[in-house]
């Protein structure tokens, strides 16, 4: 019986959904998987990309564990594509390849002052206090008033960690160093900004309402952005995920009259701008203020300047507008989305035609939007192609299972494994126990790659 070689680079969701979702593929030819991930643990965004306080993730990790843990997926962690194993490399010893290597950068902001000191990204921030090991570990936190650009989950994502209280945080598997970052932090105010209304915000209703949860932190929502126009009416009716947002705003406002009412304010504060278009981060040789323009609806659910003009005094920013994919040695790349140009999976070359025996899946397919879901719908669509192509695989000239584990070795690659990985799970959990939480992560990279050798 034939028998297809696979190579999938990238062990987070989309690379072991691509290789679980062919293991089960009705075919007509025996599977052997190898996944190589950069980083010595496997999961990828789900473990460097949530905040630690997301408790939903457990349920995505614990589905991802069982698909590792069947057995029938080799991991070869601490592996760099294009730099300890190149395109020519996989040809020799697989059939294919999938590429599921995600969108790890921020994506721009183009205006004056985002490139002074002060002024970040929020995709490094989350590496940060994810515990990435190929990441500082410290982080300026300096600023008492901090402003994050953007209305999608991440940018709450990053406001909420700002703003909540560090022992707050310490039932999660947050790393000390981001503890004692973060308990050190002076910042009061946290602002973020979104072009749009409240109506046309890009997160969803589950991570606006943990906003609402935070200890010793008052919501702030400004009137002047809920005098809704009629394509906002309309959205809000007709859309459960924004009726229910609505109703969260609108909670949060009854509840800041009342706290005024009462006379209690907390010691930190999370303000939500809405209609605010950035103009210019200001500052003299750091970040001192933002600058932005008032919008406003345009009654067909966009916006149109107003040509008035804010100023906000802040000591540092966050961009939070998205992540942008990387390119990789050999494989095409376009530049300007960020992805690997692809047809449903299918790599393609500058010509548009088809590059036999290279795919793609997840985020550096079809851009960094979606939820696992659409992770999992974008594994099968490619799944199906690599299937129906068995005509234009390579034909590899060492396709044994040990001559890829040989020339690791022979390279001196200090590569883990699934056993490595199982290592590393129980130390942090080890570590996690005395204190009572589920884990502390492992954070510099030697130090993970020597307990999964071990």
């Amino acid at each position: 019986m034939t028998k297809l070689r696979l190579a999938i680079v990238g062990a987070g969701p989309a690379g072991i959904y691509a290789a679980d979702i062919l293991l089960k593929y009705e075919k007509q030819f025996d599977v052997s998987v190898d996944l190589f991930e950069h980083l010595p643990a496997p999961y990828g965004l789900v473990r460097y990309g949530v905040a630690p306080d997301h408790p939903r993730i457990k349920g995505i990790v614990n589905a991802l564990r069982d698909v590792l843990d069947r057995g029938d997926i080799r991991i070869f962690g601490n592996v760099l594509y294009g730099r300890d194993i190149t395109l020519d490399d996989l040809k020799k010893h697989y059939n294919a390849v999938i590429f599921a290597t995600g969108a790890v950068r921020d994506a721009d902001l183009r205006i004056p002052g985002i490139t002074l000191p002060g002024s970040y990204g929020a995709a490094e921030f989350v590496s940060w206090y994810d515990g990435h090991p190929d990441f500082p570990r410290e982080w300026p936190l300096e600023a008492r008033e901090v402003a994050v650009i953007g209305n999608g989950n991440v940018a709450l994502d990053v406001a909420r960690v700002l703003a909540k209280h560090a022992d707050d945080l310490l039932p999660t598997e947050i790393p000390a160093n981001v503890y004692e970052g973060l308990k050190a932090s002076p910042v009061t105010d946290v602002h973020v900004f979104g072009r749009r209304g409240p109506a046309q915000v890009k997160f969803t209703p589950l991570e606006l309402r943990e906003l609402g949860e935070l200890h010793d932190v008052d919501m702030v929502l400004y009137d002047e952005d809920f005098d809704y126009d009629e394509a906002s009416k309309l959205a809000i009716e007709s859309n459960k995920q924004v009726m229910v947002i609505d109703r969260v705003l609108t909670k949060w406002r009854e509840r800041q009259a009342e706290r005024r009412a009462e006379g209690t304010p907390a010691s930190r504060r999370l303000h939500l701008h809405f209609y605010a278009k950035p103009l210019e981060v200001l500052g003299n040789g750091k970040v001192e203020g933002f600058r932005y323009e008032r919008t406003a609806p345009d009654g067909e659910g966009g916006i149109v300047g107003t040509g008035e003009i804010r100023e906000l005094p802040i000591q540092a920013i966050y961009r939070a507008v998205g992540y942008f994919g990387s390119p990789l040695d050999g494989i095409p790349f376009d530049e300007h989305h960020g992805v690997i140009p692809n047809h449903e999976g299918q790599v393609l070359d500058d010509d548009n035609q088809q590059v036999h025996g290279v795919y793609a899946t997840g985020w550096i397919k079809r851009g960094p939007v979606g939820l696992i879901g659409h992770t999992k719908s974008d594994a099968m669509q490619t799944v199906q192609h690599l299937v129906n192509d068995q005509g234009n695989w390579w034909l590899p000239s060492h396709p044994e299972e040990s001559a890829i584990v040989e020339l690791l070795e022979s390279r001196g690659i200090q590569f883990t494994t699934l056993e490595g990985w199982h290592s590393l799970d129980e130390h942090e959990r080890a570590l996690g126990e005395p204190e009572g939480r589920e884990r502390i992560k492992v954070v510099p990279r030697d130090e993970m790659v020597h307990i999964s050798r071990s």
